[in-house]
């Protein structure tokens, strides 16, 4: 087994190594560059010298995506405080209950959640920091008053000549110490805060340096769409290319799918990040339409030309996306099976990962040279995977996984941490999966999800759903169970029924015909008795997958 290296060695190394490259900028903003990247941290090191922030305490931030944003984060763990990211998405009460569960001494917050929050409900925070310009929301400790009034003087006074390379000298981890807590929800009743030790972030970061680094080029253009508070966005998006030295690009507005699009245009991403839904509304919206043509069908199937039409096909979509990226990697839910087909057949460079956030994320991956339709990968390094199943290859059973990765537990939830770590050090996902004879692992559902026929047979929604999100003027939709029947909620395309002047009658008898032809496509045990329109979107968590608990 390798031996774990100290994480913040890895980011002291990139900032000594790019130091007068350019690191961080806010799509449409200001650029920072390694250098100061590393005068920000370590004026943020005296701040919380200064105001009697010891190691080990914990440090909250909470807002968009942004330069100082990640400023703030990298600043924490090279002091050795943990880091205490929360999701901007969350409301103010969910933000109160993390940073009061967390006991955190100081929270970081953006623009946006500067105006939402009440100081005064989360009563043990010594200070709130603005994160745009890192001056003082609220203090409650003169310390801290004096530290950030005089920061720039304290500055001149460690650093009277000048700040340069080898004053970069920064907290050496452990692997086993503490390094962020991330919680997986809001709530007070279900939070669960995931204590994430160094050797997890480094066994993600060890992973992409050497199975991903090897294919882009040093100091290459990243965008960072995905949110950073998320283990998905933090460590593949933002840790990984800080790392390797590239210059990341913060959309710090609400990504549409517009400004994605005009920002891989600018940006020309080297790699990309995403999520299914950004990748499914792009072919949905920009790619299909183009190619569905009678004539398009018509030579795709002729052979002669089927290759070069192909091909023709996939550098539109590649161009779509910046026209630059080494492959598109998606992970925290499952791809669709009709996009995923489409891309793989026109051999776009796509690939899927699986993860969580127990992990720091990843558990499987694969390149997209070695990417199997419909699996996610294969083990990554540092990791075991197995499936818990009498026949893993034909008969879905439960993930464990165990490594390098593994976090330490729930924060103060020892019970929680029992019910999903076992004696051997195996982490029970709760996914449903099998595995190939040559370890590519292909997720089924959830156990939480999973529902049970009148005859008594395992019903995986994701698989109705995945075929259901296929068919005509379906936006998305979820599969609930009703006594001993299945009924479908689908949200339809309102946009595409408006242009073409639908009326709900007329939805309705479309999605009688769907579900006709989906039933014809499943064992008479899973068939749907309905399908019903849901007007509005359904409410998502932040890595885009639907709340499915408020709708059974």
């Amino acid at each position: 087994m390798k031996t774990v290296e100290s994480f913040n060695s890895y980011i002291e190394r990139s900032v000594t190594q790019n130091w007068n490259l350019d690191a961080l900028t806010d799509y449409k903003g200001a650029t920072l560059q390694y250098h100061d990247v590393a005068r920000k941290i370590e004026k943020l090191h005296i701040l919380f010298e200064n105001s009697g922030v010891k190691k080990g305490d914990k440090i909250a931030m909470c807002g968009r995506n942004s330069a100082h944003w990640a400023v703030t984060f990298l600043a924490t763990l090279t002091y050795g405080a943990v880091a205490v990211p929360i999701l901007h998405e969350f409301n103010a009460e969910q933000i109160h209950n993390i940073v009061n569960h967390s006991e955190s001494k100081l929270l970081f917050v953006g623009d946006v959640v500067a105006t939402q929050i009440t100081p005064k409900e989360m009563p043990h925070l010594e200070g709130i920091v603005y994160i745009p310009d890192f001056s003082l929301v609220e203090s409650r400790s003169e310390t801290l008053t004096y530290a950030r009034e005089h920061l720039n003087e304290l500055f001149c006074t460690r650093y009277p000549r000048v700040f340069a390379k080898q004053h970069v000298n920064w907290h050496k981890d452990e692997p086993e110490e503490l390094a962020l807590i991330n919680y997986t929800s809001g709530t007070t009743g279900h939070s669960k805060g995931v204590m994430l030790p160094y050797r997890a972030l480094w066994g993600n970061l060890d992973f992409c340096l050497n199975k991903l680094g090897i294919y882009l080029q040093k100091n290459c253009d990243v965008l960072s769409i995905l949110p950073m508070a998320h283990m998905y966005g933090m460590a593949i998006e933002f840790i990984f290319p800080f790392c390797f030295g590239s210059h990341l690009f913060f959309l710090n507005r609400l990504p549409s799918p517009s400004l994605i699009a005009q920002a891989f245009a600018d940006v020309k991403p080297a790699v990309i990040i995403a999520v299914p839904l950004i990748i499914e509304k792009i072919i949905r919206k920009k790619v299909f339409p183009h190619i569905q043509s009678n004539v398009i069908k018509l030579l795709l199937q002729m052979p002669v030309v089927s290759k070069k039409v192909k091909q023709r096909i996939c550098n539109e979509v590649y161009q779509a996306m910046g026209g630059n990226a080494y492959e598109v990697i998606v992970g925290g839910a499952a791809l669709n099976q009709e996009i995923e087909h489409f891309l793989y057949n026109i051999h776009f460079p796509i690939t899927v990962g699986y993860g969580t956030t127990e992990c720091a994320p990843l558990i499987t991956f694969s390149d997209y040279h070695d990417f199997v339709p419909g699996s996610c990968g294969t083990p990554v390094d540092h990791m075991e995977v197995k499936i818990l199943s009498s026949d893993p290859q034909n008969k879905p059973g439960e993930i464990v996984t165990r490594g390098t990765n593994v976090m330490l537990g729930y924060y103060k939830n020892e019970e929680a941490t029992r019910q999903v770590l076992d004696a051997d050090g195996w982490y029970h996902t709760g996914d449903l999966a099998t595995m190939d004879s040559s370890g590519h692992v292909f997720i089924r559902g959830r156990i939480k999800n999973m529902l049970l026929s009148a005859n008594g047979q395992n019903v995986y929604p994701e698989e109705i759903e995945d075929k259901l999100n296929s068919m005509a003027m379906v936006s998305e939709c979820i599969v609930v169970q009703r006594d001993d029947k299945f009924v479908a909620l689908v949200h339809p395309d309102y946009d595409e029924a408006k242009a073409m002047a639908f009326t709900t009658d007329d939805l309705t008898n479309i999605m009688e015909q769907n579900r006709k032809e989906l039933n014809a496509q499943l064992p008479a045990y899973s068939h749907l008795t309905a399908i019903e329109l849901h007007e509005e979107e359904f409410a998502k968590t932040p890595k885009k997958s639907i709340k499915r608990y408020l709708y059974k």
